[in-house]
């Protein structure tokens, strides 16, 4: 048996309403499973991941991004988090005897797919068809408001779909990867200033640490600040590192940690470190786990 998992991240958590009726579009047929459903009110963003057989999760993928196509309007949208399209980014992940040629194949074809569906469409990651578009925060810079003056820019010209702005929709980016980890962390702080430093101290491309991905975003609602990372290998940097981290910056403030979250499914393996640092069971193996 063929395992291949996604996560379709799209620009809707707010209307419920909306993010019911894609989630009914994507378990039509019953042909995947539906790991986690993620609708974050601050972000205006939510995160499907499901599991099944490599063409089954194609088929419920295009009925998912269809039907949020249809529904959302990015001209109306507002929200905390970095986005660029209706359905922002489609990441496929091989999970079991799938390799990584076998997962691209899937997302070149949903690729075209969506662009068939008038959608401009951007591969990356394994799937990337240039270098420089390996990287998701480099593709969605300037994000959706900066779209229309980006795709003048013959460098930055869709892999598919038409190669102009769609007002609507946004653009889409999609690949293969690697599993990460979506780790936030929450401050008890208003001050986004000192989320921007904190972020600055641990983010791989302002010097912190290179397999961290993360923004500030202010959680107007909860009167937080939310250091937001993606660890995009957990093996290299694992998650108590970073959490001690943003703890030891965030003491520089004077400001105390309120509250993490794990975003979506985290691979187990994952948390081996989190055991072995915080119970300081240093001998510890994943094998001493049964289910």
């Amino acid at each position: 048996m063929k395992s291949l998992l996604a996560e379709v991240n799209i620009s809707e958590g707010r209307n419920l309403e909306v993010v019911e009726q894609v989630k009914k579009a994507l378990l039509e047929k019953e042909d995947v499973r539906l790991i986690d459903l993620d609708a974050d009110k601050d972000h205006n963003r939510s995160v499907f991941t499901y599991i099944g057989e490599p063409e089954e999760v194609l088929e419920s993928t295009k009925r998912l991004v269809a039907k949020a196509i249809e529904l959302i309007d990015m001209r109306k949208h507002k929200g905390s988090h970095p986005r660029m399209g209706a359905v922002d980014v489609v990441p496929f992940i091989p999970v079991k005897n799938v390799t990584k040629e076998e997962a691209i194949e899937i997302a070149r074809e949903f690729g075209k797919f969506l662009g068939n569906l008038g959608v401009p469409v951007y591969y990356y990651e394994d799937a990337a068809t240039k270098p420089e578009r390996t990287s998701l925060v480099k593709i969605r810079k300037g994000q959706y408001e900066g779209l229309l003056e980006k795709m003048k820019d013959l460098e930055w010209k869709p892999d598919e779909g038409p190669q102009k702005f769609v007002p609507k929709s946004g653009a889409t980016v999609t690949g293969v990867r690697f599993p990460l980890v979506a780790f936030n962390v929450n401050l008890k702080t208003e001050d986004l200033g000192i989320g921007k430093k904190i972020v600055k101290a641990i983010r791989g491309a302002t010097g912190g640490y290179q397999y961290v991905r993360a923004i500030a975003l202010s959680l107007e609602n909860k009167k937080m600040v939310q250091v937001s990372m993606n660890l995009v290998n957990y093996e290299k940097t694992p998650i108590p590192r970073v959490m001690e981290t943003i703890r030891s910056e965030a003491c520089r403030y004077g400001v105390l940690v309120a509250s993490a979250e794990l975003v979506g499914p985290v691979p187990l393996m994952a948390l081996e470190e989190v055991l072995k640092h915080y119970l300081q069971v240093h001998d510890f193996s994943m094998e001493q786990i049964y289910y």
